[in-house]
């Protein structure tokens, strides 16, 4: 159990949260959400003692001890995969690292003898003889496959080192676990298998992640950061967001009533004030007045950005033909005979566990990079518009906002209106002044959609769109996608996300390409999709 008491922090006069009472207890798993800046991540280090906030304390039970998922990739290193993973539970790594260092010795004294007893004792007790192979699995369930694990961690790429870094976490069955973005670099059966791994867990779990189906499937409650405050709801995500709205629209239902009465009173007072034989009623009327209180409405912290996208024209009979097409990389296949054809009305998701061979698809189809062989073809009524997942060459210079939309917009709109599209984007004031090398990940992201939007193209290419946003942005895109009419080819690791976009789904693998005409939860599902993935990779293992 973990407790936050009368936990306060501001940065300068913006108060982030204060009087924070809040007890999070063994059994519940608490998703932590608020919008970008709420203090989401700065409230879970407070929690693991890493933060100080300007007022209040934590405490832990005695004895528990806390995990957290860390996400510096490079301070590691120089140590094993599975030393790494082990790292996660202290105590216990450094008692098998004295233990192996006792046995090491050429001479044993007798206190040697009596310690190397208190050692295994110990060991015993934290379960220090299934370390490896609890280690082991936590890696093989993560998707760390048996040849990475006795590598050092400078040799793992960085989807894998976060990976480990998430192993690391959950090692050793902490008393709190404390994870912030967990399932980021993690591909759709890993995050299956962490939701399982979670559902299972019976200590204190708190969470911070954007991705709406993992909180839906983890969480028992949901701890909201807003209006100042951190509220307690029981439920999921969808639960919270239903809660919320019905306790906002509450509480304009009572202003709405509250001000209509006052109203009435006020007409009446100015009415017969003056009236002698209506004075008593007007005084009465006055004392009603006073008592009568409009409950101030608390500003939230939470805002919404309008995201729609429109085709400058309908798509043709022919929109996208792709024959034969193939790439290798570095001796990798990542995708081979690729044949595909686009219709009208086709909302594609790209899905599968390598990202690089999505990414290298879309490259191909907007002309950034060459196949190996085959070929395809845009109709001629197609216009394209592409979401790269990275995005650093648009900003490479220094220029404001403005100036930056400026280089979208029609050549017949002027600085009126881009600040306009860029108050939409959540861009208002002197934010639309904003130099573009200050900005954060999530408001490259939302630029980069105003761009899109002014493009009028009526096909959409994206890559991981959702990357870097909040909540509140990601629903915003996920229903500007649903009412778009035309084509969209994209990839996203956001179940929720693709589950309510998509139409079709495609799978490359290096073996061959999986393309149904269902939705995503579907797909999952399909027992022929499954047979087929199978083939596939056994495919790949022969060769």
């Amino acid at each position: 159990m973990i407790t936050a008491t009368d936990v306060a922090l501001s940065y300068g006069k913006r108060v982030i949260f204060q009087d924070v009472n809040i007890k999070f207890t063994p059994g519940n798993c608490y998703g932590l959400i608020g919008a970008n800046g709420a203090g989401k991540t700065t409230f879970l280090k407070i929690l693991a003692g890493d933060f100080d906030p300007d007022r209040g304390s934590v405490s832990v039970g005695s004895r528990e001890r806390i995990a957290v998922l860390r996400q510096d990739q490079f301070a590691f290193d120089d140590v094993k995969v599975l030393d790494t993973v082990i790292m996660g539970h202290e105590r216990l790594y450094k008692l098998l690292a004295e233990r192996e260092a006792l046995y090491a010795k050429t001479e044993f004294t007798e206190e040697d003898g009596i310690r190397s007893g208190e050692l295994e004792a110990e060991v015993d007790e934290l379960n220090g003889y299934e370390a490896e192979s609890e280690a082991a699995v936590l890696l093989s369930g993560l998707g760390i496959t048996e040849d990475l694990v006795h590598k050092k961690m400078k040799e793992l790429e960085g989807g894998e080192k976060v990976r480990v870094l998430l192993a690391q976490a959950l090692f050793g069955n902490p008393d709190i676990l404390l994870l912030d973005e967990p399932t980021n670099n993690l591909d759709i059966d890993s995050i299956t298998w962490l939701e399982s791994f979670l559902d299972r867990f019976q200590n204190t779990v708190i969470i911070v992640s954007h991705d709406r189906h993992f909180l839906n499937q983890v969480c028992t409650h949901v701890a909201d950061i807003d209006f100042g405050k951190i509220s307690i709801y029981v439920g999921n995500y969808d639960f919270w967001y239903q809660a919320s709205q019905l306790v906002l629209q509450q509480k304009q239902n009572e202003n709405k009533k509250a001000t209509a009465k006052a109203k009435e009173l006020k007409e009446f007072i100015q009415r017969f004030s003056s009236n002698a034989s209506k004075a008593r009623q007007a005084t009465s009327r006055k004392k009603l007045l006073d008592k009568l209180t409009l409950e101030e409405m608390p500003t939230s912290s939470r805002k919404y950005p309008f995201i729609f996208f429109k085709a400058g024209r309908p798509c043709g009979d022919i929109i996208l033909e792709i024959k034969g097409l193939s790439k290798e990389i570095d001796g990798v296949v990542l995708f081979k005979e690729l044949d595909l054809t686009v219709n009208k009305g086709d909302k594609i998701a790209f899905v599968g566990s390598s990202s690089l061979a999505k990414t290298t698809l879309f490259q191909i189809l907007t002309g950034e990079m060459e196949a190996d062989s085959g070929s395809f073809r845009w109709g001629v009524t197609m216009s394209h518009s592409y979401f790269a997942k990275e995005n650093s060459s648009f900003f490479d210079k220094d220029i404001t906002l403005v100036e930056w939309l400026g280089h979208y917009t029609p050549v017949t709109e002027g600085e009126t209106f881009a600040r306009g599209f860029l108050g939409k984007m959540l861009f208002s004031g002197e934010e639309a002044l904003k130099k573009t090398s200050v900005l954060s990940g999530g408001e490259k992201v939302r630029c980069m959609l105003a761009r899109m939007m002014l493009s009028d193209a009526n096909a959409l290419i994206m890559d991981e769109p959702t990357n870097h946003l909040d909540l509140e942005s990601i629903t915003a895109l996920n229903n500007g996608l649903i009412t778009f009419p035309e084509i969209l080819l994209f990839a996203s690791h956001d179940h929720e996300f693709v589950s309510t976009i998509a139409n079709r789904v495609v799978e490359l693998l290096p073996g061959g390409v999986i393309d149904r005409m269902m939705p995503f939860d579907a797909f999952l599902e399909d027992e022929s999709v499954a047979r087929l993935r199978d083939e596939f990779s056994s495919v790949k293992k022969e060769a």
